[in-house]
């Protein structure tokens, strides 16, 4: 049996622990989903100083999970972006990772867990997030914690023309 995952709030001394996950994260996750030469070039050290300034801004809520007192994984809840959907009843979580070694060991579940809640305590009752169409891994977690496509999608670019192609999840939330 798995030791239980500790979810807490993020303070600035996570910044180098989640900067890390980030990149390894997507290196492993999106392998194959984005192109070898984006994920090649990610570096824990390019995200640090995102992740400070993220750590100290209070526009958005940072969650840490820990397992056996290591970090393990992350997410960040906020407003809702999207102008199609009612802010005053629905928020964001806006990225949610783990880092590979603890996949499947319960910090997505727990980090979701604590979204639900926080979420919830603020008079919210929706949950929406975007995801790769095609991160099967990720859409079949994000089902199992209840949520569904909601028919909306987009296609964004970064700054080197990689086009990520998105579908937007949606939960109905019940008293956590």
């Amino acid at each position: 049996m798995s030791p239980p995952v500790l979810v807490r709030a993020g303070v600035p001394d996570d910044a180098r622990a989640l900067a890390e996950i980030h990149v390894r994260a997507w290196q492993v996750g999106y392998r194959g989903l984005l192109p070898d030469s984006l994920l090649d070039s990610l570096s824990p050290a390019l995200r640090l100083p995102r992740w400070q300034e993220r750590l100290a801004s209070q526009s958005q809520q940072v969650w840490v999970a820990e397992l056996d007192g290591q970090i393990a994984g992350w997410l960040v809840i906020g407003p809702q972006r999207d102008q199609d959907v009612d802010a005053r009843r629905v928020g964001e979580i806006y990225a949610l990772y783990v880092h590979p070694e603890f996949w499947r060991h319960g910090c997505g579940a727990a980090l979701m867990a604590r979204a639900k809640k926080e979420l919830y305590s603020q008079g919210l009752t929706e949950i929406t997030l975007w995801v790769l169409r095609s991160n099967q891994r990720a859409c079949c977690f994000y089902e199992a914690q209840g949520f569904q496509p909601d028919g909306a999608s987009k296609i964004e670019h970064n700054r080197d023309g990689v086009a990520f192609d998105e579908v937007r999840y949606r939960v109905v939330m019940r008293e956590a």
